[in-house]
């Protein structure tokens, strides 16, 4: 199977069948995230205990590759610490960027590599770092994060 191929199916597949999606009550952290440029507009919740991310899940609308991209994220984030995800975070907008392309970081995102392309997709960054850009805001500035505040 061609790897582009690949790739549209399981952004296909993430995003037609999200694992993750919903809102997730009694949430310890919840921000929303916007993409003005195209309409991307998420809810990331989290819900943590101690230092790691115990459950999570997202709500909200957008293009295939927003919604498939913080599905991936959330899958990928679960059970991990506050700092492992951070650093996951760096790594997928690195990729996604461009800016990191040694095969050792980007196999440790998992299936969230299969967006690898998007960095030949200047317009669609945006919507590929939407959910992780949201989470890395909330887990380095918790109290914009706020559950009342949604």
């Amino acid at each position: 199977m061609e790897l582009k191929q690949l790739y549209r199916e399981i952004v296909n597949e993430h995003n037609l069948h999200p694992v993750h999606k919903g809102k997730l009550e009694n949430a310890d952290l919840v921000l929303r995230g916007v993409n003005p440029s195209c309409g991307d507009d998420i809810t990331l919740y989290l819900k943590i205990n101690g230092d790691v991310i115990e459950d999570a899940s997202y709500d909200g609308s957008g293009c295939a590759i927003s919604q498939a991209s913080v599905d991936m994220m959330v899958d990928q984030i679960l059970g991990k610490n506050k700092d492992e995800a951070i650093k996951l975070a760096g790594t997928f907008m690195g990729m996604i960027k461009g800016e990191i392309t040694d095969e050792e970081s980007i196999e440790a995102l998992d299936e969230a590599a299969a967006l690898q392309d998007v960095a030949h997709m200047p317009a669609r960054v945006k919507c590929a770092v939407l959910g992780w850009h949201t989470m890395q805001e909330m887990l380095e500035n918790p109290e914009k994060a706020n559950p009342e505040a949604q």
